[in-house]
């Protein structure tokens, strides 16, 4: 998705991006091209398992003003749809906040409701349907509150039960932020929001753009740990890429790892990976589902890509690392009718 402000995109150094996106593509040949007539084509993917299906959403580039369609399967690798209550949408522009920029949604289930918490207008918002497929709905159609544009939410459940909003500040670049939320996910408790982190490694603003970008935000709790797992640099730039930090506690303080980034184009081959999140599947491997550019030399309309990943032994920090298994990348297929 286009997840930056105006004020951003005037800043952003475009020169620099196309020296950027020359030489990747020269230097990276694009190692695992997609089937343009079975390839899936959305940005800031989420996958949502539930009884015997996974539940494909994201950012619908070129028609980010409609809403989320969502795609199923049974095996996370054969995709059939759009499947949406309406049209093929499971969140339609109408039926609650927002009538542009779609971005970036999160699908989860709580008191025998499903939940979608996504981005429009440059805010977030929280809608709930009886069913994965929606339609997801608000009875009042009303973004949370803030003073800033937000974006790129996750909602998260600890297991004391309280609720917490992992999302992004527009404000000196693309910010983390971690919130405590109400119980009916209405609102944050704004005294509870803290700064998690921003773009301040080499790796992370690698165009040395004067508006950094860190987002994308998923959390997985392992051992007592939260990870938080995210996506630096512009989605533009080949060198989009996903790193994570660690903390003892679900509002921090974080300690980036020092492996950073663990998903990049260096890995699998692919400019513009990142904006991501995690599923298991039925027997409960873990797996990350997140987009990549459509080629060396052309941006978007992004794809959908899913690799496997684990937790390994570090014996140096003493605290598990959350490893990328590279080579189980791929691209999911969509079904032809």
């Amino acid at each position: 998705m286009k997840k930056y402000s105006e004020k951003f995109s005037a800043k952003l150094p475009l020169l620099t991006l196309f020296i950027l996106w020359f030489t990747a593509g020269r230097a990276f040949p694009q190692m695992h091209a997609a089937d343009s007539s079975s390839r899936i084509n959305l940005a800031d993917p989420t996958i949502f398992h539930y009884k015997d299906t996974y539940y494909l959403y994201g950012t619908v580039e070129g028609g980010a003003n409609g809403g989320f369609l969502v795609y199923t399967s049974r095996d996370m690798k054969n995709w059939e749809g759009p499947k949406g209550a309406k049209n093929g949408y499971a969140l339609m522009k109408g039926d609650a906040f927002g009538d542009k920029g779609f971005w970036a949604p999160q699908v989860f289930k709580y008191n025998n409701k499903f939940y979608m918490a996504y981005t429009a207008n440059e805010h977030i918002a929280i809608a709930q349907s009886d069913s994965p497929l929606g339609p997801f709905t608000q009875q009042v159609k009303e973004p949370l509150a803030a003073p800033v544009k937000q974006i790129d939410p996750f909602v998260f459940i600890d297991n004391d039960g309280k609720k917490y909003l992992y999302h992004v500040r527009l404000t000196e670049g693309n910010r983390l932020f971690v919130a405590e939320m109400t119980d009916d996910f209405s609102a944050i408790k704004p005294e509870t929001l803290k700064e998690v982190l921003s773009a301040k490694e080499p790796w992370e603003n690698t165009a040395k753009a004067e508006w950094p970008v860190s987002e994308g935000p998923s959390i997985l709790k392992h051992n007592g740990l939260y990870y938080l797992v995210y996506s630096a640099n512009d989605f533009r730039n080949p060198d989009y890429a996903v790193g994570y930090a660690v903390s003892k506690s679900p509002v921090g303080p974080w300690q980036k790892y020092k492996g950073n980034p663990v998903l990049s184009r260096k890995d699998i081959g692919i400019n513009g990976t990142g904006h991501g999140d995690f599923v298991r599947n039925s027997k409960g491997d873990l797996y990350y589902v997140f987009h990549t550019h459509q080629s060396n030399t052309t941006v978007g309309p992004r794809i959908t890509a899913i690799v496997k990943a684990h937790f390994a032994k570090d014996k140096a920090s003493g605290i598990d690392k959350l490893v990328i298994e590279k080579n189980s990348f791929y691209y999911p297929a969509l079904a032809n009718d």
